[in-house]
């Protein structure tokens, strides 16, 4: 039988990440991912033909710097990581509190489990945050008006930035490309210039990153941490060093109390 398309979707998302860095062998992303070796191939030819990787003999280097994968990539990539943080961070927000969620899947994430709460105002320049509480009808929903941008459903531009000048949110939830100690990795200057307009809106800030994220460079635009605020990572951080000098570094596990 034909593998569902879902699945399919997942691995070739995971490929991604096992073939970020240095060359990777055919035969040893087959044993990794419990496939065989035609898979893999079949899986290398659509990732090149994306622009996601370039092919090399006996296997695939990547190039994900400066090449941006769709929504549906970026959401499938570290699924369980993610959904941890998004629990975790969902544990922070206070009934009747104003919450701002910068663009991203892992914030979209964040406002599905916000979707049932009561008496909250969700600020979002995200598209994935903003299907997710579409039909709510509790949360009191504010988009930031501007121009979406794919393939990242980030709605950008000046009107966005200015309409931000007169919310103050309890508590701001930023996404990343990548983090280091210089900070946050952008795709856009647009977007490096709005997520520190969010970094310094509201009284906490927090930034939700998977660990794949830490020391990860693939754009040439950051956003500088230059605030107190927390990093939410699913799992322990290899390399802290990487970690902003501003930032208090939680995990999902010990944050999901609900304190902070």
């Amino acid at each position: 039988m034909p593998e569902p398309r879902e699945a399919t979707t997942r691995r070739r998302a995971a490929l991604l990440d096992a073939v970020r860095g240095p060359g990777a062998s055919i035969r040893g992303l087959a044993e990794q991912f419990g496939v065989s070796s035609s898979t893999i191939r079949r899986d290398l030819a659509e990732l090149a033909d994306q622009g996601h990787v370039v092919r090399t003999y006996g296997g695939a280097l990547d190039t994900a710097h400066g090449v941006e994968r769709t929504l549906r990539e970026k959401d499938a990539s570290r699924a369980e990581g993610k959904e941890r943080i998004a629990r975790a961070a969902a544990a922070q927000v206070r009934a009747g509190e104003t919450v701002l969620l910068d663009a991203g899947t892992t914030t979209g994430r964040l406002a599905r489990h916000l979707a049932d709460r009561a008496e909250l105002t969700v600020v979002t320049n995200g598209l994935p945050a903003l299907l997710a509480l579409a039909e709510s009808p509790h949360v009191d929903v504010v988009v930031l008006g501007g121009r979406l941008r794919r393939p990242n459903g980030a709605i950008l531009g000046r009107t966005a930035e200015q309409e931000l000048r007169h919310i103050a949110p309890d508590r701001a939830f930023l996404g990343a490309d990548g983090i280091t100690g210089r900070g946050l990795n952008c795709p856009t200057l647009e977007q490096s210039h709005l997520k520190r307009a969010m970094l310094h809106s509201a009284e906490r800030t927090w930034i939700l990153a998977d660990t794949a994220k830490i020391g990860a460079r693939r754009f040439p635009y950051w956003t500088p941490i230059d605030r107190e605020c927390h990093l939410l990572v699913d799992e322990e951080v290899d390399d802290p060093a990487q970690v902003p000098a501003e930032c208090s570094l939680r995990t999902a596990e010990s944050t999901a109390d609900g304190t902070g």
